[in-house]
């Protein structure tokens, strides 16, 4: 099962106790599965689809809970393919589409018999809650936190896309929009705002899940970059020592160390000595000690000297 799944399963499991919120969600997946269509005798009929079974049956439960209005069912299966489901729901009877329509606050939006949530559905953050939870369960998706974070919903309709904005910025997330195939596409891609709409929906176990994966990627990351750091700084080192024992060489080669200061020539021949030992060593080791920037300043006027030699 992917993570995505995970987070329905979970989802599909918690029912709002207050009614405005179960109208709430319920509004979202109706909007999101439904359409609007009138048969050749002119009689409007709320036909739903979806190819999960979690939003089928919590559309059903909650209908149920709602109002008496009847609904049918019906599935149907890809030959060779029972896991392939389509769900269909159907509200038939002008009477029983204008209840739910009105219980449910929905509206024709954009043409097609797609229908849109008015705002009053969620004045409350509860409501909130619960509309983006249903929301997401008809039309999200959340990719596994071990390979990317990444949350979004694709929604047919601009108008939509623009009231599911404003809905999820409400809880200061930074989401964004994007058009691809045709789908107006919301979606977050930074760790700790997925997190956050996890929360939102009440996916707890799930967001317990991603916050592990998360807290392990992070310390992996940054051990990586300290251990990157500290190879960087150790190879700046060893070039660095590597060019003061080549400039000493030469200079030993070319005239004598003893044409340097005293005080050069007594680093001169530690660095010989010593070739692969630290600035902070060699202080230790000069009578009297110097520190690493004393040690560092006679090296450079050491190279200066090698530099002249070799112009």
């Amino acid at each position: 099962m992917s993570f995505s799944m995970e987070v329905k399963s979970e989802l599909f499991g918690v029912t709002p106790q207050a009614r405005h919120c179960r109208i709430a969600e319920l509004s979202a997946l109706v909007a999101e599965c439904g359409k609007i269509e009138v048969d050749k005798s002119g009689h409007l009929h709320i036909k739903l689809q979806t190819e999960s079974g979690y939003v089928a049956r919590k559309c059903s439960i909650l209908l149920k809970r709602l109002s008496e209005v009847p609904v049918s069912v019906m599935i149907r299966t890809a030959k060779g393919k029972p896991s392939h489901a389509q769900y269909f729901m159907e509200i038939r009877g002008e009477q029983n589409v204008r209840k739910v329509l009105e219980l449910l606050k929905l509206k024709l939006s954009g043409g097609d018999g797609l229908l849109k949530a008015d705002g009053m559905v969620f004045l409350h953050t509860c409501c909130k809650r619960a509309f983006l939870r249903g929301t997401f369960l008809a039309s999200g998706s959340v990719s596994n936190p071990q390979k990317s974070y990444h949350f979004e919903i694709s929604e047919p309709e601009h108008m939509r896309a623009e009231q599911l904005l404003e809905l999820i910025r409400s809880f200061d997330v930074d989401a964004k929009p994007i058009v691809r195939k045709n789908y107006h596409v919301v979606y977050v891609k930074e760790g700790a705002q997925v997190a956050e709409l996890l929360n939102i929906m009440e996916a707890h176990i799930a967001l317990m899940k991603f916050e592990n994966v998360r807290i392990v990627k992070d310390v992996r990351n940054s051990v990586n970059r300290q251990v990157n750091c500290e190879t960087a700084n150790l190879s700046k080192t060893v070039n660095a020592a590597r060019k003061q024992y080549e400039d000493i060489i030469l200079i030993r080669d070319s005239v004598g160390l003893h044409v340097l200061s005293e005080a050069l020539e007594t680093v001169a021949r530690l660095r010989l000595e010593y070739p692969e030992a630290s600035l902070i060593e060699l202080g230790e080791m000069l009578s009297p000690k110097l520190g690493k920037s004393g040690v560092n300043h006679r090296l450079k006027k050491i190279s200066e000297y090698a530099e002249s030699l070799r112009s």
